[in-house]
């Protein structure tokens, strides 16, 4: 095997030097060549800067439910009800970005940095447009939009300052996800992890001041959480632009090309528009299931928000191991190797079975230890720590469904993961726990065992597809 004539060479595996040396490398990150310096070196320094990317991302949001839980279960479930919103603009930032992540990657991998760079000011455009109406709806109408999703009365009458917040500054949101999709593309992970630090970081020393109040600064209660994560994103946005303009490893934007190109934006839309729908599909479901555990009282909604955020937590890791598979598959397939974009996605999918099987078993032994942490409601605790248990039960079959849907979408074919997710979320999913929670009246427990039922199944059939290889063909 060939390989770029640098310090990433071969003989720079982790075999042939110290594991302090690589991890070092990965942190600061390098120039590597991830087409042609050995794989299981190119998985390490790509998955360990994105896997703390997304642990801290995940931390801030535990910090954050743990200061919020504070101010009582409404004020946990008006977190809870606004993020049914936020995830439908998670869903649009995250189609995008991963449409992104496809074209940059595989511009990168095609030796074309020029055009990556031109790709990516198309996108920061994209992500500005697509950002304004939900700000405007969000602002104007927050309080009718918890009433639509079930709030209870002091989550219409206080809560509604935090929605308005969060949807109101979703334009952080979208460029957070979008920029650091680009460098993750073009093999900057290092980057986007050291972004993610210091924007949450910030969100985790300000949620305590603003929540709560100190010395001069008033306590704001629920809005000061909403503030703090704006203030924290919206600084990380800054850190993101100052080093996309004067240069990571492997890509720079220029100022001849903040123009607008109206070709290259629309691949990007057109590309993104699998993204998009898979995320939508999953999101809306997500939206669907938490109308059912409003139905059912404030302590359903509180107890799932804190479960989902202790999920978020722990499987972040794998997610950050899987967005390597993309980029690994993006740049593979611009450099006409799919063998080794292949190869990347088994050995990640073995890791992340490795680690979510150690997860599962914290679930399955300690849910209410770990719900204990942030609640002192029996209630929350008993009804999160069902569905940690339950969720125990497929984590290891979530690890390979994480893995190989990020395959397809490195790889351009996001229409696939959206058909797939649109029978097993839509058909299966929330018909099941419809059914099961309200009509066979099992409450959330039915909620619980249909994400289960839908999860597993749709885990097992994606890792099928892959394994066919149709996913290689793809263009972007």
């Amino acid at each position: 095997m060939q390989s770029t004539p640098s310090q990433d060479s071969p003989s720079t595996d982790l075999v042939g030097q110290s594991l302090w040396a690589s991890l070092r490398d990965a942190i600061r990150g390098t120039n590597a060549d991830y087409t042609r310096i050995p794989l299981r070196r190119a998985v390490f320094l790509l998955a360990v800067p994105m896997v703390l990317e997304l642990v801290l991302e995940s931390t801030f949001a535990v910090v954050d439910i743990f200061f919020v839980a504070k101010l009582g279960a409404s004020a946990v479930a008006t977190v809870g009800l606004t993020e049914s919103y936020l995830f439908l603009l998670y869903s649009l930032a995250m189609g995008l970005a991963m449409a992104v992540t496809a074209v940059i990657a595989r511009r990168v991998g095609e030796g074309k940095q020029e055009e990556a760079a031109v790709t990516a000011v198309q996108a920061i455009i994209v992500a500005l447009l697509v950002s304004l109406l939900p700000a405007i709806i969000g602002i104007a109408y927050a309080r009718e939009l918890l009433q639509l999703m079930g709030a209870d009365a002091w989550a219409i009458e206080h809560g509604y300052r935090y929605t308005q917040w969060m949807l109101g500054g979703n334009a952080v949101i979208m460029l957070l996800f979008v920029i650091n999709a680009i460098f993750r593309g073009a093999g900057d992970a290092a980057i986007a992890m050291r972004v993610l630090w210091v924007a949450n970081g910030l969100n985790i020393l300000l949620d305590p001041l603003l929540i709560f109040g100190w010395g001069p600064v008033p306590a704001m209660g629920i809005e000061g959480a909403a503030i703090a994560t704006n203030i924290g994103r919206g600084v990380g946005v800054s850190m993101q632009l100052w080093i996309l303009f004067r240069g990571g490893q492997h890509i720079r934007v220029l100022g001849s090309q903040l123009a607008w190109r109206g070709a290259v934006l629309w691949n990007i839309v057109r590309t993104s528009l699998g993204g998009v729908g898979q995320m939508l599909v999953a999101m809306t479901s997500w939206i669907f299931l938490m109308r059912i555990l409003a139905s059912i009282g404030s302590e359903a909604v509180a107890g799932a928000t804190i479960a989902i955020r202790v999920m978020m937590f722990t499987m972040m890791p794998a997610w950050g191991m899987s967005n390597a598979a993309a980029t690994l598959v993006g740049q593979n397939l611009g450099a006409q190797r799919p063998e080794r974009a292949e190869a990347s996605v088994w050995q990640i999918g073995w890791y992340n079975m490795g680690y979510l099987v150690l997860v599962a078993v914290l679930f399955f032994l300690f849910p209410r230890a770990i719900l204990g942490i942030f609640s002192a409601d029996p209630n929350v605790i008993a009804i999160g720590a069902e569905w940690l248990r339950i969720l125990s039960y497929s984590l290891f079959v979530y690890g390979w469904w994480m893995v190989s849907v990020q395959a397809f979408n490195g790889a351009g074919d996001t229409t696939t993961p959206t058909w797939i997710n649109v029978v097993f979320f839509w058909l299966i999913q929330i018909p099941l726990a419809w059914y099961l929670a309200l009509h066979l009246d099992l409450r959330e427990t039915g909620v619980f065992w249909a994400v289960f039922v839908s999860e597993t199944s749709v885990g097992l059939f994606t890792l099928w597809l892959f394994s066919r290889g149709r996913w290689k063909a793809a263009q972007v």
